[in-house]
């Protein structure tokens, strides 16, 4: 767990991992998530599906929530992947998802700083993530923090509905 307190009046936000009594609320974050990142419409029965695999076969994904005075109020997860390259794990980030009401308060750099230690413990080569290209402000963001653009364009090849 990490206690951090942000320029959001009398915010603090205490980051724990996340429980299965939280599946409706990232369920929530997640459509809200690709709306804002995407403007994408997700199918609420298959983000269902999706998170309730991270708690039935860890460790696919983690999850982690921020509490501000009792609330939900963000979330973020990581899977990872192994380099036969480097012989480690890579951690991505997979979701970092902030209310709109706490935007703007320092909140995605403290989650970001956990995500990183998170990381250093657990034997990580590298927090890499992917951004939507158009979304400006995440990325932004993720720069300010310290990430750059990677050599690797990734590509994608959509095997649903063949």
């Amino acid at each position: 767990m990490c206690a951090d307190t942000a320029a959001h009046p009398a915010a603090t936000y205490l980051i724990r991992p996340a429980e299965v009594a939280d599946s409706q609320t990232l369920v929530s974050f997640t459509i809200a998530e690709a709306l804002d990142a995407e403007r994408r419409s997700l199918i609420r029965t298959d983000v269902q599906r999706g998170v309730a695999g991270a708690f039935l076969t860890p460790p696919k994904v983690r999850y982690w929530v921020v509490e501000s005075q009792g609330a939900l109020v963000g979330s973020c997860s990581i899977v990872t992947e192994w380099s036969n390259f480097r012989g480690g794990d890579y951690w991505w980030i997979q979701s970092l998802y902030i209310v709109p009401e706490h935007r703007g308060t320092g909140l995605v750099d403290i989650m970001l700083r956990h995500l990183v230690q998170e990381a250093k413990a657990g034997g990580a080569l590298d927090l890499r993530l992917y951004g939507f290209n158009t979304n400006a402000r995440a990325l932004r963001a993720y720069q300010r923090f310290g990430f750059r653009e990677s050599p690797y364009l990734i590509l994608t090849k959509s095997l649903v509905g063949e």
